[in-house]
């Protein structure tokens, strides 16, 4: 038996991209407005420019939502095999990753756009792990 059971590679990205959205959903709760005046600044420009906390809030629910529909899958993954619920979450993750993908975009910061392409990477590869 292997520390990661069965699914050592999909369990690794999950807990990769747990990591990743939990930490950033968290930071937004705890720092609201923070997050909201550093983010209506990056859209200055854009036309989000007057929608910022909503689109903020958006995100903060799905990055918690995805981060605990992944801890969830993790568990089922390592305790049964059970792959439905991560393959949930992992969607999930690729669905804020587009939303975040359109944000930076519209902003023109075309880097933080092509930064998010490792994770979306990341993340399509582990779809593609959980689907098959």
């Amino acid at each position: 038996m292997t520390l990661l059971g069965n699914h050592p590679a999909e369990i690794l990205i999950l807990l990769f991209l747990t990591i990743t959205f939990l930490q950033s959903g968290i930071d937004k709760l705890t720092d609201w407005s923070g997050n909201v005046s550093f983010i209506k600044d990056h859209f200055k420009q854009s036309p989000l420019k007057n929608t910022v906390p909503l689109l903020v809030g958006t995100i903060l629910v799905l990055e918690i939502v995805t981060g605990i529909l992944m801890s969830i899958g993790i568990y089922q993954l390592a305790s049964t095999g059970a792959k439905e619920v991560a393959l949930l979450g992992i969607e999930f993750a690729g669905i804020c990753l587009l939303f975040l993908l359109i944000g930076q975009r519209l902003a023109k910061d075309y880097v933080g756009a092509m930064s998010l392409a490792v994770y979306f990477t990341l993340t399509v590869f582990g779809v593609f792990l959980l689907h098959s």
